[in-house]
Formats: C-alpha cells, structure tokens, sequence
C-alpha cells in the first residue's frame, strides 16, 4: 500500500527522560505505521535526534526540577513555552504528543488547545495526580485527549478523580530489567572474607537530593558498621555527580566503590543484597531487579511547610502504588535518620522476615507490570489510531 501524505506528530518534552520515551516511540511508529508517513518534530534530546528530529532549542534550559530551580529559571522557561506554542500554531501538526515534565509540556498544550481546538492532544506520561494535587487530573479534560500511562495503577486513579482516558502501556524498565531473578538465594551469615554482602546506596541523580541525603546516608553506614554489619558499599552515579560523591564519601568509614556507565550499574544491582535509596524511579528499578531496599526522600525548604496541602497519596513509592500495600519502607524528612535507616537496612542484608517479604512483593510487582508488547509499540498503536481518525 502507498502511503499518504506525511502526518506531523509535534513532540513537547522537557528532560532527557523524556527524549528516551519519544525516540523509542520514533523508532516504533516507524515500525509500525505501515500505511502512514510519520514525520517527527518539535522538541528533542540526543536520543530523538539520533533519529532525525531537529529540536526547537536546547531542552538542557528547561530541565529543572523542584521549586527553587524553577523559579531560579522561570523567565527562560515561560518565554520557551510561547516559543513552543508558536511554532506549534504556525505549522499546525496533525497531533501534538507531551512526554513527561508537565509544569512546562502542559503550560504548552493548554496554550495550543485554545488556539488550535481540533489538534489532538496526547499525554505520555501520567502527571503524578495520584501523589498531589489531585485537581490537575480533571482539568487535563480541558486540553488532553488521551494520556499514555507507565504506571498499571494510573488509568483507573484517572478515571475515579475524573480525568481523561488513559491506556497503561508499560514501563520501559520491564524489559530492561528482564535479567534479574528475583528471590535469588542468598548466603549464610558466614560469608567468607572478601564476599562480603554489598550495600547499594543511591542519593539520587539530581545535586538537590545528593546534598539533602548524602551525610545521614554516610551516618547510617557507620552506625550499621558499629552494630556489628559487615558489608561492602558501592555507589552508582550519574556522570555529571560522581566528582561531588566521590568529596562527599571520602571519610566514610566504609570506602565506597563509585561506579558510572550502564553496564557497571547493571553488575551492582545484580550482585546487591540491599539497597539504601532516594525515592524514586531506581525505587521501581530496584524492585524488578529483586533487590530489597529502604527509601527516604527530604523535601527542600520551600516545600516542606506545604507537603500537607498539596501532598495526599498515602505512599510515595512506585513500588507500593504498584502492588497497593505497603512493600518497602520509606522514611521522609524528619524521620530521615540514621538511628532509623540502619536498623532497617541491616535486617535486608540476610535471611529475615522483611527482607522475605519484600521478595515477594517485587514478585507481585513485576507480575503486575508485564504487558503483551514493548510499551513503545503498544504506545504507537494508540497514537496510529489517532492519526488514522
């Protein structure tokens, strides 16, 4: 079959998360789309444009996360968001696809929506509704036609707070996390010298959370230490932190080995016994790959006062939305203390109940989160099924 002419899909993005989602989804429409010429533009990172897709402007000037950054750059981001929608509304595509950041790809749809009210809207990427600020889920009726969710709770957390339809169509990190057994057994307390058990400790991969977690993780590794723990520790960085981690572990009592790069991080959660961690996405990462853990997360200063009124799901963890009970412990501002990590983490390193427990939670995770096709795929036939509309 010929096909027709081009349909234009305009990508809104923000980070380089959300380039990897929109370059996989490139890649699967052009797979997929058999009857229709796909051409992608708008926003993109390395990854989309790897691909061919020329990116309006650098999206490094509005990747920011957390209040104080925001504001620090707002001029910037509210002046790229009219440059967004300009572009957008001079060249009218045939749908306009947000992935992930919705304080900006959202500030864009809403502005387009007016202008260009027949354009379809799709969102990949669920905004965290179901964590705070629950009223955002039925305003995105106003400017969003269909959302493409990773999580397998958010459709039915969409339709009880009156948001639009949503199709779950899996995380990524299933399939990149398909080589790790969970449950894997593990040694008796009398490992011998040199296979000591290995602590994974993730501060996160933002310079915020690092500076807000990296001294009471140091504090919790020496009191384990004191209390008898033996283990090793070994720290996965992000390239751009690995100098800051490197000078602010330098005095551990345990020296931790530092790792970068794919490959390595893979080789450290396959040989994990537990993890110390930011909440997170390496939450989610951790409980495919089977590796028990402790979360703990400290809002900045700004945020704090207003956790009660904005906050309202009753966990933080992706692990424990997913499963929808309590897997893994998560300790939050105040309660991000040493005398209360350790006495946590230490019973995951062997054989005990809550390490036990944990495995079979992951277990009940991952189940939970098989699809029958990559996500970019069963996410192309949504968005084919639009442009065919």
């Amino acid at each position: 079959m010929n096909k027709s002419s081009p349909k234009k899909i305009f990508f809104v993005i923000g980070e380089e998360s959300g380039d990897a989602l929109g370059a996989d989804l490139v890649a699967a429409l052009e797979l997929k789309s058999r009857s229709i010429e796909i051409e992608a533009v708008g926003l993109a990172g390395h990854a989309m444009g790897a691909l061919g897709v020329k990116s309006l402007f650098d999206i490094s000037e509005i990747a920011v996360m957390g209040i104080l950054p925001v504001l620090k750059r707002l001029p910037t981001i509210i002046r790229r968001v009219y440059n967004t929608v300009d572009a957008i509304v001079s060249d009218p595509p045939d749908l306009v696809i947000l992935i992930d950041s919705p304080e900006f790809t959202h500030a864009v749809a809403r502005r387009v929506r007016k202008k260009l009210p027949n354009v379809p809207i799709i969102n990949y990427v669920c905004p965290s509704v179901w964590a705070w600020r629950q009223g955002r889920a039925r305003k995105m009726n106003a400017y969003i036609d269909h959302v493409l969710a990773l999580l397998s709770f958010e459709p039915s957390i969409l339709k009880e707070l009156g948001g639009p339809d949503a199709t779950y169509v899996g995380h990524k990190l299933v399939d990149e996390m398909k080589g790790f057994s969970i449950g894997k057994p593990i040694p008796k307390e009398s490992t011998p010298a040199g296979q000591l058990p290995l602590l994974l400790v993730l501060p996160g991969s933002r310079r915020g959370e690092v500076d807000s977690l990296i001294d009471v993780f140091g504090e919790t590794v020496e009191m384990m230490r004191a209390r008898g723990a033996e283990f090793g520790v070994v720290i996965p960085a992000v390239n751009h932190l690995v100098e800051v981690i490197t000078e602010k572990t330098a005095n551990w009592p345990i020296k931790p080995k530092i790792v970068c790069g794919a490959e390595e991080k893979k080789a450290a959660f396959i040989d994990a016994r537990a993890a110390l961690a930011a909440s997170g996405t390496v939450s989610l990462e951790l409980a495919l790959a089977g590796v028990p853990m402790v979360l703990s997360y400290r809002l900045d200063a700004i945020a704090r006062p207003l956790a009660g009124y904005f906050f309202s799901t009753w966990s933080a963890s992706l692990p424990n939305l997913i499963a929808d009970y309590v897997v893994v412990p998560e300790e939050f501002n105040h309660e991000v203390t040493a005398d209360r990590l350790s006495r946590q983490v230490e019973r995951l390193l062997w054989d005990s109940p809550e390490r036990n427990a944990q495995i079979e939670g992951m277990k009940h995770i991952k189940s939970k989160m098989q699809t029958d096709q990559p996500p970019g795929e069963k996410a192309a036939d949504i968005v084919i099924q639009f442009l065919e509309k």
